[in-house]
Parts: C-alpha cells; sequence; structure tokens
C-alpha cells in the first residue's frame, strides 16, 4: 500500500520508465478518488508525462483544468504541462503558458525549445536559447540541435561561436560535443567534425556518420581508414549499416582490387542483409565485376527498388544495354520510381539506344527534372540537338528552367564542336542562373573548350584569363588506381610522385609507341594557351589517366589487366589513346570516369563503342 502521495509519486515514476503509463494514470486515479488529501506536485508532474506519453491529450488537459492553480504557479509541473502541449503542436498554448510564467527556469526554456524543434521551428529555439541567463547542458544540447536542423552557413557560425564561449564546466562534457559533431556534419564542416570526433563519445552511429559523410564528400579512402580505426581503437559492435558505408566507399573507388578485399571482410551473418546486398550490387558494378554484381542479384528472392535500379545501372555503367532493358521490363511497376527510370534512361543513352530511351520515356507517367534531364543527355550524345532543345522548351513551358538540363546540352554541343548551340546555351545559362557560380564556372570552361577545339584560341583564353582573375579555378583532374595493394593518386601533370622522373620516362616510350602506331595527337582536346616549353603531345599525355597508366607499366611491365577511376570525363585524345595502348600493350585497361565504365580490350576497342 502506498502510504503517501510522495510515495506516490516514486511508484508513478517507476511505472512512467518502463513504459507502462496506462498503470501510472490508474495508480493516479485510484488515489485521487479515494483520498482527500492534498496530492502532491510531484504526483500531477508524473501524470502528465504519462498522459503525454500515452498521446491522450484529453486527459492531460483534464490535468490541467483540475489544477490550473496549482500548475501555474509550480515551474516545475509548468515545464511539463509546456511540454504536453508542444507534443501535440499546441505551439499558441505553450507559448502563452510560458509567458505567463514570472519564474522562467532552465527546465521551462528547455521545454519550449524542446517543443519548437519537435515542430521544426528551429529558428524560434535558437532565438529563445539566447534569452537563457545560464544555459544548462540540456539548453546547449538543444541549440546544437536546432542548428543541426537548418545547417546553413549561419547556424555553422552560431555553433563555432558557442563552443568558442562555453563555460569551462562545459568544455568537455560528452553530450554537448557529440551533438556539436552532429551539427558539423550537417552544416556540410568536414574540418570542424574531424577535429571534435576524437573528443566525443564514439558510438556506432557516430562512426556512421562521419563515414557516410566522408563519402558524400568524395574522401572514400578516410571511409577505409575510419573502418579500420574502428576495430582496431574502440572494438565497437559493427552493425550491417556501418558496412554499407563500407561498402559504398569501395563502390566510389571503383578498384576491383580493393572491392574484393572489402567483400572478404564483411561478415558472412550480414551477407544476406538485403542492404548489404543491394550495396554490393552497386560495388561490384561500378568496379566493373558485373558478374558478381547479377550473381548477387539473382540471389535475391524478393528484389526490391534498390536492388533493380543497382542492377540496371550495373549493366549501364558497363555497356550492357540491353541487358539492362531487358531486365527493366522484368519489375513489377510499382518498384519502378525515378531513379530506376534515370538509370534505364542513362543505359540507353550511353549505347545511343535513342528509340528505345523514346520509347520508355514516352510512357512514363510523372516525368520529373531528373528524368526530362536524362532524355535531354541520351539526345544530345546522338546529336540530337534540335529535338533536345524542343525539349527543354516543352519542359519550360510548364517548369523553371533547370540548369542542370541545360549543362547536359552544353555538354555535348562542346563534344560535337557546335559553336553557335554552345553560345546559345551558354546564354541561356548566364541568363537564367547568375547566382549559381559553380554552374556559371562549369559552362564557362565548356565554352572555351569549344572555342579551343574550332581554333578561336583567344575568346578560348579570354576565358580563362577571366575565370583566374575572379579566383575561380577549374577541377583538376585526378586518377586513382591501386597497385601492389596500396591506391595512388595522380592529378594531371603531376610531378610529386618519388618516381615521377620514370613515370615520364614510360609516357614517352608510350608515346613512342602511338605515334608509330599513326596516332596523332588531337589538339582540339586542349583548352588553354601552351606554355612556352609544351607540345601537344606533352600537354595531352599529362593527363592523369595516362600517368596512372604508365605508372602501372612501370610498377609491372608485364601486366595484364589495370584499372583506374577518374573524377572528370575522358577526353577524346586520352579514349582514342587507351584504345591503342591496350592493343599495343596487349593490357585490358578499364577506366572508370564521371559518366561510365570504359572497358578497353587488347583489340583495341572500347565497350562504349565510341559513345562516350
Amino acid at each position: 500500500m502506498i502510504r503517501s502521495y510522495y510515495n506516490l509519486s516514486i511508484e508513478m515514476k517507476k511505472l512512467n520508465d518502463k513504459k507502462e503509463f496506462e498503470k501510472a494514470i490508474d495508480l493516479f486515479s485510484k488515489y485521487e478518488e479515494k483520498s482527500n488529501e492534498t496530492i502532491c506536485d510531484l504526483s500531477v508532474n508524473q501524470v502528465l508525462k504519462s498522459f503525454t506519453n500515452r498521446k491522450d491529450f484529453q486527459g492531460g488537459l483534464n490535468i490541467h483544468q483540475r489544477y490550473l492553480s496549482r500548475i501555474e504557479k509550480n515551474s516545475f509541473i509548468l515545464a511539463s504541462l509546456i511540454h504536453f502541449y508542444m507534443e501535440f503542436g499546441n505551439v499558441n498554448v505553450a507559448e502563452e503558458l510560458f509567458k505567463k510564467s514570472k519564474n522562467k527556469t532552465v527546465g521551462m526554456y528547455g521545454a519550449m525549445m524542446k517543443g519548437y524543434i519537435k515542430n521544426s521551428l528551429f529558428n524560434k529555439a535558437i532565438e529563445i536559447f539566447f534569452k537563457i541567463e545560464n544555459p544548462d547542458e540540456i539548453n546547449y544540447v538543444l541549440l546544437l540541435n536546432a542548428c543541426s536542423r537548418i545547417g546553413t552557413e549561419e547556424t555553422l557560425n552560431i555553433v563555432k561561436k558557442i563552443l568558442l564561449n562555453l563555460p569551462n564546466s562545459y568544455q568537455n562534457n560528452k553530450n554537448i560535443l557529440t551533438t556539436a559533431f552532429d551539427a558539423f556534419i550537417k552544416c556540410n564542416d568536414l574540418s570542424n567534425a574531424e577535429k571534435i570526433f576524437p573528443k566525443i563519445k564514439r558510438t556506432v552511429i557516430s562512426y556512421g556518420n562521419l563515414m557516410k559523410f566522408y563519402n558524400k564528400n568524395n574522401q572514400e579512402e578516410k571511409t577505409l581508414n575510419l573502418y579500420k580505426q574502428m576495430i582496431i581503437d574502440d572494438n565497437i559492435q559493427l552493425d550491417p549499416i556501418i558496412y554499407v558505408h563500407f561498402i559504398n566507399a569501395a563502390a566510389h573507388i571503383g578498384i576491383l582490387s580493393i572491392s574484393n578485399s572489402i567483400y572478404k571482410q564483411i561478415p558472412k551473418c550480414f551477407l544476406q542483409n538485403i542492404f548489404i546486398k543491394n550495396a554490393l550490387i552497386d560495388m561490384w558494378g561500378k568496379s566493373s565485376d558485373i558478374k558478381k554484381a547479377k550473381d548477387i542479384f539473382q540471389s535475391l528472392i524478393k528484389p526490391d527498388t534498390i536492388g533493380y535500379t543497382s542492377m540496371i545501372n550495373s549493366y549501364g555503367l558497363n555497356g550492357m544495354a540491353m541487358e539492362a532493358i531487358e531486365l527493366f521490363n522484368k519489375i513489377p511497376e510499382e518498384f519502378i520510381l525515378e531513379e530506376t527510370y534515370v538509370s534505364i534512361l542513362n543505359a540507353c543513352s550511353h549505347a545511343g539506344l535513342v528509340d528505345q530511351a523514346r520509347s520508355i520515356f514516352n510512357n512514363i507517367n510523372n516525368k520529373t527534372d531528373k528524368i526530362y534531364t536524362t532524355m535531354v543527355d541520351c539526345l544530345s550524345r546522338s546529336s540530337l540537338f534540335e529535338e533536345a532543345l524542343k525539349l527543354i522548351d516543352h519542359y519550360e513551358s510548364g517548369h523553371s528552367p533547370s540548369p542542370t538540363m541545360l549543362m547536359s546540352l552544353l555538354s555535348a554541343a562542346r563534344n560535337r564542336k557546335n559553336k553557335e548551340l554552345s553560345e546559345k546555351i551558354f546564354n541561356r545559362i548566364k541568363e537564367n542562373f547568375p547566382e549559381l557560380k559553380n554552374r556559371l564556372i562549369s559552362a564557362s570552361i565548356l565554352l572555351s573548350n569549344v572555342y579551343a577545339s574550332v581554333g578561336e584560341i583567344e575568346k578560348s583564353s579570354n576565358i580563362r584569363n577571366k575565370l583566374y582573375q575572379q579566383g575561380l579555378r577549374k577541377i583538376i583532374g585526378l586518377s586513382f588506381t591501386e597497385i601492389n595493394g596500396k591506391i595512388f593518386k595522380f592529378r594531371a601533370h603531376d610531378q610529386t610522385h618519388p618516381r615521377s622522373e620514370e613515370i615520364y620516362d614510360e609516357i614517352q616510350k608510350i608515346s613512342k609507341e602511338l605515334i608509330e602506331y599513326g596516332h596523332q595527337y588531337d589538339a582540339s582536346w586542349i583548352t588553354r594557351e601552351l606554355n612556352e616549353n609544351e607540345t601537344t603531345e606533352s600537354n595531352l599525355c599529362g593527363h592523369s589517366e595516362r600517368l596512372a597508366i604508365a605508372y602501372n607499366f612501370l610498377e609491372n611491365p608485364t601486366i595484364r589487366t589495370i584499372q583506374i577511376t577518374k573524377n572528370l570525363r575522358i577526353c577524346g585524345d586520352c579514349h582514342q589513346s587507351i584504345k591503342l595502348i591496350a592493343l599495343i600493350r596487349q593490357c585490358e585497361i578499364i577506366v572508370r570516369d564521371t559518366n561510365r565504365i570504359h572497358h578497353f580490350n587488347i583489340k583495341g576497342q572500347c565497350s562504349c563503342s565510341d559513345h562516350f
């Protein structure tokens, strides 16, 4: 038997902690009916929590009305009442209660902040924080949480300022630092996220968030290293999601030997997990092992949308468009989403299957921006510029212009050296998207490339010089390759490697073989004026993938397969040169660029059939 209402509150708390809210309410009601004693505030507070967690608005409202005079004088109960109304979306009522209170405690401020966050009023949560005289740990955590939800440059600055001015007693507070870490991730501040990571209480979730962030920012090698650290340093129980991030890193790198190594590290108990299987399909496809991707896909009892889409994308990347179409035609209609359409249209685009793409496109009921863009890309790659322009105009008749769509057409016009169309599309991009700096840089570089390709070097140089004067830079070409278990990265015209002199000697040797075979270097792919000590040959031979190929041959002269992943689209001269290198050296060379995977075989042919 409960002897006092103090004991009643203790028993109710025990029930609430065990999520037995109904029992807590029944207990309160039982003693409320039987006794004439005044129920203590602690018991009222507990019953409010019970009704809140039970999602019983009327029950909580009745408590508010029955104990009105006491509740609004007691800041402890008032905080719970504010929380109650916020949980049910009654923000105005909660604000009115808070406003009327003469004794605003940090607990009440915390209830308001938590409620604002619950109702997606993140700016209000931030605003009210700065009215707290002495914030406590919970207030700081809630502020940082609100900042992370917004994730802008402005809220990032708030996070930095808060951490800089934290009271000494909170400098090493794990909860505050962990929430700050999450805020840095959400605000896209990799540098500060890395700095704070060693200070937080590391869990499988925080590791997973950082791995995902690395993958998002094209720092897959750091994901692989973080996985090793997780195993060695923290001995954390890994879950399937960690392995999905691990596999995704391998997929981004796209080197088969790396993918094989990662696959061997996945526990057998996880290999039947649907998320891991889908990630593996993507990894094998992007690492150019279509057989393994297909084996995983066929092992799925009931493939989902991601599984179907990953397999179609794998076929498309590896030049197997007909297989992609065959699989697409087998997908249950309810599993076909936007990404599925994008993947199949891309597969058709990269194989020049325009008729098949048109048929698929015309049968799509809900055509999104991405779907239109992919179809425009398909038409543009096949030089059907008039049809592509009509499709863009049709789209813009009911939608705002799409920068991605226009960039797709501009890129194709550049590849066909179509100066008039390139100028027309560039002007449309400049007119419609003056605020999109990165898009304008990319568009300017493409236009510069067009001028260079048709011999108008002065116009090309003027664009480049203008970008340079504005402090804007073209993305540097990077290529990755794996040799003897180690990943090597080469920049265009890189001379930082310890064996750089030998690498360039090998490049000259390869170049001599190409020239003897009849190759003529295509100066139209050079997009700037040559320096005094440069030639067309030396400029093109300095592209990052050529350095990677040369280093592979330097390390292993009899190598039979070379695999490279690069961050830019392969240029026309490199494409023609690598076909000949594969033939002359009798070595299969696989290059994955931003668009597709090129399989250069020992007969001097590419899987893309020169449709790139």
